[in-house]
Parts: structure tokens; sequence; C-alpha cells
């Protein structure tokens, strides 16, 4: 069979001795000049992109890919989280720059392991411990007078209007044996935002409130227990916010964060948290606690997730950056359980700081992410940000560089449509309708109220 072979090529090498034969055995000898160089070349390109591309797939790995995938099943492209770990370093010469000139230039920044100025803000106003706030609307006067001690200025005053507010059209039926409960549910929530937010949203968080109190008896008792304890928490359907502290919420942080597996939640690699954050994973509690989550500079806020079912810690939600003589704020991407990183909790959780940041007159809330970190871009647009652009070498995170995508919110982009839009994926439509008539009405009230006092004072003027 070989030399049958070797005949059959000997015959037709044979044949083929020059470039005539070669043509002619195609059929192309009777080709003009310019068709035939044309032929050649395009063969010849042809052949040189087939080399190309073969030596791409070679040289690139393709071929160790696969052939590792057909070994063992797995897909073997490199996924986000290992392509962050493996980025390259910058150059040492310009990490030492960095340090001298932070070092040099700056020292030790100041920072606080305790509240902010700016998580006050952030948060429900504070009264002192023993207050019992449904005493403002008694009849005896002694009572009354006794709980001023415990609130601050403009509390009282607003705790009654509510109150009254909520008895002419309250937002719901009243729980059986307490049919005070919606009056002093609405009420203390209202007085709680504080004075320098809008009445809008004031009239919007004590409503929600409100609803979540009043479902049953067991709610009603837990909030208002709950309002005595921590009245500053800012209260959500699905979720609270409180102020992140060291005490209260390191250790259990730590067990939900460290990767390894906490009651009835699963193991999983820590990087996928922390892989694209310039601190973490955490060797222990107290390393925790030392770092920027817990220790943070003055225009920065820390709050913790705290699952309404479960009174439990999902997650932290953290703000930097805060520039109140330009109104504007950078929010950070929920560090949260991977088991939670799709549903509606944490989105609650930066609802209920935006919606606050915005009713105390920010202009621009901005989220910066990492170019190649896909969870939490996603994040971004369940928020309705909107990609601004990409900054190459934006920060030095872990010594490698990092290019971010900056996306951001404005305060006419939350009033025109993405406030309704999150409120409307967290509780439905019928509540957000719900929502926009009672603001409506509320709106209308107030100013017939206004016009009432303004025509009396008038008239005293007159008299």
């Amino acid at each position: 069979d070989l030399e049958k072979l070797y005949k059959a090529f000997s015959t037709l090498t044979g044949h083929l001795s020059s470039t005539e034969d070669f043509l002619s055995a195609f059929g192309l000898n009777d080709l003009p000049t310019p068709h035939r160089y044309g032929i050649f070349f395009g063969t010849l390109v042809f052949v040189v992109t087939v080399t190309a591309v073969l030596a791409l797939l070679v040289l690139g790995g393709s071929f160790e890919r696969i052939a590792e995938q057909a070994k063992t099943g797995d897909i073997a492209v490199s996924d986000p989280i290992t392509s962050r770990t493996d980025r390259n370093l910058i150059l040492e010469r310009l990490v030492d720059a960095r340090d001298r000139m932070m070092r040099e230039n700056y020292g030790k920044p100041e920072t606080t392991s305790g509240i902010t100025k700016l998580m006050g803000m952030i948060l429900n106003v504070s009264i002192a411990t023993g207050a019992d706030v449904s005493e403002l609307t008694h009849e005896n006067e002694k009572k009354r007078t006794k709980q001023q001690k415990f609130i601050p200025p403009g509390y009282h005053e607003d705790y009654v209007d509510a109150y009254k507010v909520c008895q002419d059209t309250p937002g719901g039926a009243a729980l059986s044996g307490r049919p005070e409960a919606r009056f002093e549910a609405y009420a203390r929530s209202f007085a709680g935002c504080g004075g320098h937010v809008t009445r809008d949203y004031r009239r919007s968080y004590a409503r929600m409130y409100e609803m979540i109190a009043c479902k049953l008896h067991a709610t009603d008792k837990q909030l208002k227990a709950l309002y005595s304890s921590r009245p500053e928490d800012l209260i959500g359907r699905l979720v609270r916010l409180e102020a992140l502290e060291q005490d209260r919420h390191g250790k259990e942080f730590y067990n939900i964060s460290c990767g390894e597996a906490h009651l009835e939640h699963k193991a999983y690699n820590p990087k996928e948290l922390w892989a694209f954050l310039n601190y973490g994973p955490f060797k222990n509690v107290e390393e925790l606690k030392e770092s920027p989550i817990f220790v943070r500079k003055p225009n920065e806020a820390g709050f913790a997730i705290i699952e309404s079912v479960t009174n439990r810690m999902i997650g932290v939600v953290l703000l930097t950056h805060d520039d109140p003589e330009n109104l504007k704020i950078s929010l950070e991407a929920p560090i949260i359980m991977p088991s939670f990183e799709t549903r509606a909790e944490p989105i609650e959780a930066c609802y209920l700081i935006m919606d606050k940041l915005f009713a105390l007159g920010y202009r621009r809330i901005e989220l910066a992410i990492d170019s190649q970190d896909a969870a939490r871009k996603r994040a971004a647009t369940r928020l309705g940000f909107t990609n601004e652009g990409t900054i190459p070498k934006h920060m030095v995170v872990k010594d490698a560089n990092r290019d971010s995508i900056i996306y951001g919110m404005l305060n006419s982009d939350w009033t025109k449509g993405a406030r309704n839009f999150l409120y409307k994926k967290l509780h439905g439509d019928k509540l957000l309708k719900l929502d926009e008539k009672n603001n409506k009405k509320e709106t209308e009230r107030e100013e017939q109220v206004r016009q009432l006092e303004e025509k009396k004072s008038l008239e005293k003027k007159g008299k």
C-alpha cells in the first residue's frame, strides 16, 4: 500500500514539475497574468491567516484549556475573582513613593470607631432612655410635661401634629384592643425623622413604618419596644439599619464574612466578598474591628444591615467622601453574604440611605466599582444608577491597579422616577400608588392649613 501511495504521488509530482503544469492541472493556464497574481496572493493570505490563528490558539493556551476541560469536566476559563487576585502589582518604587508621600505630607488620618456626625444625621433622631413618647398626647398634662426632658426640640409638636393627621386618615384598619397603635406608630416615626428632611420623605417613611408596625399585634409590640431601646434605627420592610459598632456587630459580621459555614448558610470563598476591596479577608475578629469597616474617617459612615424576620446581621453598607460643600457623597456597594446578593434586602438597605440623603438635600450620590467586579456592577444597575464611564488607574487596591466604573444618581433622577422604580420593586405597584396618593393629599391639606393660618394672621393685623 505504501508503495502504491508513493507511486501515485510520484506520478502527480512528475506531472507538476512547473508552475504552468500546476495551473494547467486546475484549468487556470489560460487566465490573464493579473488574475493569476490575484489567485496567488489570495492563496498566500489564506495560508498566512490560518497559520496565525493556529499559532494564537496554541500560544494563548486555548488548546491546553480545552484539554484540561475534557479531563476534569470543569470550565477552564478564569473567573473574575481569580483574574483580580492574579492582577499584576504596580511597581515597587510607586508603592514606596505612595507610602512616603502619605507619611510625610499627611501623617496618620483622623479616625474614630464611634458614631460620626454623618451617621447621626442619616439615622433618626435620638431620644433619652426611659422616654414613653405615647404619653405626649395623654390627657394628663403632668404626664405630657414629664416626657419633655427626654425628647429633642420640635419633637413634641411634630408628634402631636402627626398623631392628629393619622387619626383623620389612618393607613388601615385599627388593631383590635389597640385602636391608638396606628396613630402612635405614624407619629413617632414622623417625628423621629427630624426637621431637616422634606415633608414628603417624612410622610412616606411614617406611612411605611405604620404599615409594618400595625400588621399584627406582635409587630406592633416588637417595633414599639425597639423604638424605646433604639429610636435611631432606620426601619424598612425587609431590613433595618443600625449604626455600625465594633462591640455590637464585630463578631457577628466576622462570622458571616469569613467564608465558613454559619447557621443555615453554607461555606463560600471569602474572596467573593473581599477580592475587589482594599481590605479583607480577615484572620480574626480583632483584625476586622481595626479595619476601615469599623474605624472610619469623620466624613464616612457605616451601617449594619439587620434582616427583619430573623433579627440577624446580613451585611454592612458604607458611605465615604462626604462633600456637603458640593452636596455629594459616595455610596459603597453593600458587603453582604453571597446568599443575599441577588435578593431584595441589600436593595432596600441602599434605598433607605439614598432616600434619606436626597431628603436631606444632597444632589449627587456616586458609586465607584472595580471594572472587573461583576457582582457589584449588577448591584449598581439594580439600584438604578447611571453608568457615567470608566476611569483608568483610578485607585491602587492591594498594591495593584484598579480601573473604576463610575455610577451616578442625581436628585433630579431620584424625584423623576428612580425612587418610584425602587419603591415599586420593593413594595409593589399598589403601595406605590397609595404612597403617591397620600403625599398628594397631605400636601394639599398642609397648604389649606397654611392659607387658613395666613388668613387669620391678616385678620388679626387688620383689627
